[in-house]
């Protein structure tokens, strides 16, 4: 039987896009309270940017209520005990019986030892924060850290919860994040700890509200703008994507499951590359562009293109190989756990449209439309 939690939750990556959802949610559907770490100067911008994150995701009469529940301390996962000082180490420990750990960087092509620092390292000191607090009266129930379901990196078939392996990694980020599994795993055998591998994450399905604008929107951005002749990648690869509420609500609906390794993907509903163009002529009502062979993106780069066209498949280089990849996720264990709570994924094309909706309103991911959105 699962004790009812008093105790309160640490949550990092609050101001980032999964981390905000998450907060929301443990704010709307239960009573606790929530230790946040930010990175800021001092407590008075860390609540300010906590505040910020919050303004225009939840109801103005329900801001200060929830604001009251939040402790906003300032720390930096790039710093040395998280940058907080003993006592406050040790504080937190006592106070927080659970730890979530969304916060990372998501820049595919930030140097390795950028991404190291953060992903990495900020991930161990977060597993010794986490060691501190398994030491209290009650221990520490878990340790959920954030991953993501391409630390398979180039494996083709079926990746599994259990697969710990993955070969060829496409950018920083998936390598760096294979690695802070591994640093984890092997941290102290008793840990609580869980991972959470979410594949490409998109907005909301009601809403279709983001904060993060990278993979599929980048393509489809760009499409709709007339700059994408082009597409490299395979027609039937799939491509599997996940609204940000499933993987909020499966990082609370996990809360009592044993520690291991969750998938937070479409699985078996992942679309595929032609279906997602399909989808998005049908949108934008307009000819679709041709899927090419991967390899063929530098020839396609030689022929005559106006400047926008070039820059477009230029920059699109980071998303492209998400586009031809022969693997598919495995997520037998978390469905098992969320399907029978109603936390179930749906098919892209259920929410494509209100995807795309919130991208248009704010202007795809400009500062001020996306606060006006």
């Amino acid at each position: 039987m699962i004790r009812p939690r008093t105790d309160a939750v640490l949550l990092t990556g609050v101001t980032g896009f999964v981390g905000t959802a998450v907060l929301v949610r443990l704010l709307a559907r239960t009573d606790r309270d929530v230790v946040v770490l930010v990175r800021a100067a001092d407590g008075a911008d860390a609540r300010r940017r906590v505040r910020e994150a919050l303004l225009g995701v939840v109801a103005c009469d329900e801001l200060d209520a929830y604001l009251q529940r939040i402790t906003a301390v300032p720390a930096d996962l790039c710093a040395d005990g998280l940058g907080l000082d003993h006592a406050t180490r040790e504080e937190l420990a006592r106070r927080c019986d659970e730890i979530v750990h969304c916060a990372a960087s998501v820049t595919f092509d930030l140097p390795l030892a950028q991404a190291r620092a953060i992903n990495v390292e900020g991930a161990a000191r977060v597993a010794d924060l986490a060691v501190r607090a398994m030491a209290r009266g009650d221990g520490l129930r878990r340790l959920l850290h954030v991953s993501t379901a391409f630390v398979a990196g180039g494996r083709d078939g079926v990746f599994g919860e259990d697969d710990v392996t993955g070969v060829r990694f496409r950018n920083t980020y998936e390598q760096t994040k294979h690695e802070a599994e591994k640093l984890l795993r092997a941290w102290v055998p008793q840990l609580p700890l869980q991972i959470l591998r979410p594949s490409i994450v998109v907005g909301e399905r009601e809403t279709g509200w983001t904060r993060s604008f990278n993979v599929l929107y980048w393509p489809l951005k760009m499409y709709a703008r007339g700059r994408l002749p082009v597409i490299p990648a395979l027609a039937d690869a799939p491509v599997d994507v996940v609204p940000v509420d499933y993987v909020a609500d499966a990082v609370l609906g996990l809360a009592g499951a044993p520690p291991g390794t969750y998938h937070a993907v479409a699985g078996e509903q992942a679309s595929t590359v032609r279906e997602i163009v399909d989808l998005a002529a049908l949108r934008f009502g307009i000819a679709p562009p041709a899927i090419v062979a991967p390899e063929l993106l530098d020839e396609a780069l030689a022929q005559p293109l106006g400047a926008a066209q070039r820059r477009a498949l230029e920059q699109a280089r980071l998303y492209f190989p998400y586009f031809s990849l022969r693997v598919r996720f495995d997520d037998r264990w978390a469905r098992a756990r969320l399907a029978p709570q109603g936390i179930v994924a749906s098919p892209l094309s259920d929410y494509f449209d209100r995807m795309v909706d919130f991208a248009e309103r704010s202007a795809w991911g400009r500062p001020a439309a996306l606060a006006a959105a």
